[in-house]
């Protein structure tokens, strides 16, 4: 199954930034551009009007992390993410779901919070005219944890895929969302980019959790990670972003400033990496 048509170089046309903005985008979603090209008090939607996501690379989709922590790293306040960023927080991660082709979550995140991946009626209006789905495609990757079947994230109109481990006790999801079976015990990263390229899609969002994101940095399938940084401090032994990857040795990957944006007390970081 293709989910959307492709241009010829196999990239999808961009989604159009210029339509007139909803009350949606309002003045209090302001920010300061730090980095690159330094501007003062611009609307969000303004300073991410020329905001795209990079082709991707050769045989797989483009992978980027987007979280959230407090200044000391914590990606969670209480089980969740709630909390730990703004209402202008909330906009920029809409506008980072819109410009991609899926946006995934670990089931861990989906029992904790339900997982709401689409992208609000403007967005979804934008990227309607410029031929797309009114929103991305969802994914929900499993091992062999049970997944609450009951959640929000199974309704809508929107495209899902529910990835599960081989010996998981599913049997078959909710109408509209497509089952995929790994043949590992654990779907592995590069398994789930191949069955999403199959179908189509070139650029996946991951939102989390900790454990999902340290799995695609573990297998070196990470592009690009989108940090906002919180102004509190918790000193709890919450999650980080990444959680500990067991039995690998320490490969530190350097990444490339890209941009930096601030709201009030709050930061959001852009950092592209190396292929």
């Amino acid at each position: 199954m293709v989910w959307r048509t492709r241009a010829a170089n196999g990239s999808l046309p961009p989604v159009g930034y210029d339509r007139p903005m909803t009350s949606e985008t309002d003045a209090s979603h302001r920010v300061d551009r730090l980095w690159p090209d330094p501007a003062l008090d611009l609307p969000l939607d303004e300073a991410m009007e020329h905001f795209a996501v990079p082709s991707a690379p050769e045989g797989r989709p483009h992978v980027a992390i987007n979280m959230v922590t407090s200044i000391d790293g914590r990606a969670q306040l209480e089980g969740t993410a709630e909390g730990l960023g703004s209402r202008t927080d909330r906009r920029l991660m809409r506008r980072y779901r819109a410009a991609f082709d899926a946006v995934a979550s670990g089931v861990g995140t989906l029992r904790a919070t339900g997982v709401w991946l689409r992208v609000g009626d403007d967005l979804a209006e934008r990227r309607r005219a410029a031929g797309h789905r009114p929103n991305p495609v969802g994914v929900v990757i499993a091992g062999t944890d049970p997944v609450p079947l009951d959640t929000g994230w199974f309704t809508g109109d929107e495209a899902r895929i529910l990835v599960v481990g081989r010996d998981h006790p599913i049997a078959e999801a909710p109408p509209g969302t497509q089952l995929l079976r790994a043949p590992d015990e654990r779907p592995t990263p590069a398994w789930v980019l191949d069955r999403l390229a199959e179908r189509g899609i070139g650029s996946l969002l991951l939102e989390g959790g900790p454990h999902l994101n340290a799995a695609f940095l573990a297998a070196g399938l990470i592009d690009e990670v989108y940090w906002t940084v919180g102004p509190q401090l918790h000193g709890t032994d919450a999650l980080p972003m990444i959680a500990t990857i067991p039995d690998v040795a320490a490969f530190p990957r350097i990444g490339h400033l890209v941009s930096v944006l601030r709201h009030e007390d709050e930061l959001y970081l852009r950092y592209r990496f190396d292929r």
